[in-house]
């Protein structure tokens, strides 16, 4: 059983590796369609999935560090954080039940959204949009662990070449991530199971980089972006019918 979760999380960290380097967001969403379904409990999966997710960003933070405009980035950055811990705790309160249903439901809207609408939808970069943005993906975070939609949708219309956007949304994953982490620690959501699932994970996560690296240098992303998209919504529509 232990050997079976061991594999599971590595291929799951290779997954959600190799979605994040090759469309530049999306670690949440793969690995939480299926981390529920092996760790004990739901602030267990969302913890470490933002810790594995946090090592992936610290990379491109490094790498990238000259292009953060911290104006740009305050703003949504400072509503996300507030509104994800509130989130963080609530989610201590709510039933498994409950919370199946709403990511079922997060999963098909997500996938929905990104397959039809995303390229059709533009947002302004004001103010307004920034709070709302921050927090909707406060809550997407401290329920799911996967903040990152709401996001990407305003730093692609606020960030002016791809340097830019890669360094504002993995700085944005990367202190956000922290904030829920700690969050989710004093909760008592660090547990030694989390641990130990990181050592696996952080394995996965180099394997995926790798391959991800390799794939966004050789093919066009489009099909894939569209199986992924695919995948997101099939499981959601699993978590709905459980």
């Amino acid at each position: 059983m232990i050997d079976n979760i061991v594999i599971e999380l590595f291929l799951l960290s290779i997954g959600a590796s190799f979605v994040q380097r090759t469309t530049g967001f999306g670690f949440g969403i793969f690995i939480m369609t299926m981390l529920p379904a092996i760790m004990p409990s739901y602030g267990e999966s969302t913890t470490l999935s933002g810790i594995l997710a946090m090592t992936t960003s610290l990379i491109v933070v490094v790498q990238k560090h000259k292009y953060i405009t911290w104006s740009r980035l305050l703003p949504i950055l400072t509503t996300f954080v507030v509104v994800s811990i509130g989130a963080i705790f609530l989610q201590k309160r709510m039933e498994y039940g409950i919370l199946n249903v709403l990511l079922g439901i997060t999963l098909i809207i997500t996938s929905i959204y990104f397959a039809f609408l995303s390229k059709r939808i533009k947002v302004r970069t004001t103010m307004p949009v920034q709070v709302t943005a921050g927090g909707i993906s406060g809550l997407m975070g401290g329920f799911f662990g996967m903040q990152g939609p709401p996001a990407v949708l305003y730093f692609v219309c606020s960030e002016p070449d791809k340097d830019h956007y890669l360094a504002m949304t993995q700085t944005y994953f990367l202190v956000g991530n922290l904030i829920m982490t700690l969050t989710r620690a004093y909760n008592g959501f660090f547990t030694m199971t989390v641990a130990t699932g990181y050592v696996y994970g952080i394995a996965g996560v180099v394997v995926g980089n790798v391959i991800g690296s390799w794939v966004f240098r050789h093919i066009t992303g489009s099909l894939l972006k569209y199986i992924i998209y695919a995948y997101i919504g099939i499981s959601g529509v699993t978590f709905l019918l459980k």
